[in-house]
C-alpha cells in the first residue's frame, strides 16, 4: 500500500493503529487503516486528542474516565467513541515520542517474536511487527477488554433500570371504550 499524505485526521472504525514517524525534530504519524495508509503531520497523541474532541469529550476526561473504571493504572486505554467501539491503547506512555496507538477491535491475535518485539495479526489478515514486548500487548488488550466490559455492563444496567421505571409507570387508561361512544351515537342519532 502506498501512503497518502494528509493534513488532518480523526480516528474512525477503519483505523487499526497509529505509529510515530520522526521527521527531523518533529513527530508525524503513519496511520494504518484497513485498506489505506496515511502520513499526517500530527503526532499520534495529537490525533488521539483531536479525535476525542471531535466526538465531544477531551482527552484528559477520557483518561480520567478510564482510570475511574479500571483503576489507577499506567498506559490507560482510551475510549474515543463507544458506539463504534473506538477504543485505543498506547504501547508506551502516551507522552513518549515512540508510543504507538492500537485499536483493540482490529486485533485478531498476537505473538512474541523476540524479547522486545511482537507481531499482531489484524482481522483484515494483515500482520505488523511492533517494537514492544508481547507481554505489553497482552496487558494492554486485557486492560482494554476490562474497560469495554465494564462500560457495556454499566450501559446495560442503566437500560434495565430505565425499562423497570418505564414498566412501573403506566399511563392512565380511559374508562370508556370507543364502542360505548359508537353505540350511544347510534341510539341518539338513528339513521
Amino acid at each position: 500500500m502506498q501512503e497518502k499524505v494528509i493534513e488532518d485526521y480523526e480516528v474512525n472504525s477503519r483505523t487499526m493503529f497509529i505509529v510515530p514517524v520522526k521527521y527531523g525534530s518533529k513527530v508525524y504519524s503513519k496511520i494504518y487503516e484497513v485498506e489505506d495508509v496515511f502520513l499526517c503531520p500530527l503526532s499520534p497523541l495529537e490525533i488521539i486528542k483531536k479525535s476525542c474532541n471531535y466526538f465531544g469529550v477531551d482527552y484528559e476526561s477520557r483518561r480520567k474516565g478510564s482510570r475511574n473504571i479500571i483503576g489507577n493504572k499506567r498506559k490507560l486505554p482510551i475510549v474515543i467513541e463507544l458506539t463504534n467501539q473506538l477504543i485505543f491503547f498506547p504501547t508506551l506512555s502516551p507522552y513518549s515520542k515512540e508510543c504507538i496507538w492500537i485499536a483493540s477491535e482490529h486485533v485478531k491475535d498476537y505473538q512474541r517474536i523476540g524479547p522486545q518485539e511482537a507481531i499482531i495479526l489484524f482481522y483484515n489478515k494483515q500482520t505488523h511487527r511492533f517494537p514492544v514486548p508481547c507481554s505489553t500487548i497482552e496487558a494492554q488488550m486485557l486492560k482494554t477488554s476490562l474497560l469495554k466490559t465494564e462500560l457495556l455492563k454499566r450501559i446495560e444496567h442503566n437500560e434495565k433500570r430505565l425499562n423497570y421505571i418505564l414498566s412501573r409507570t403506566k399511563l392512565p387508561q380511559a374508562l370508556e371504550t370507543t364502542s360505548q361512544y359508537e353505540s350511544e351515537f347510534h341510539v341518539k342519532n338513528p339513521k
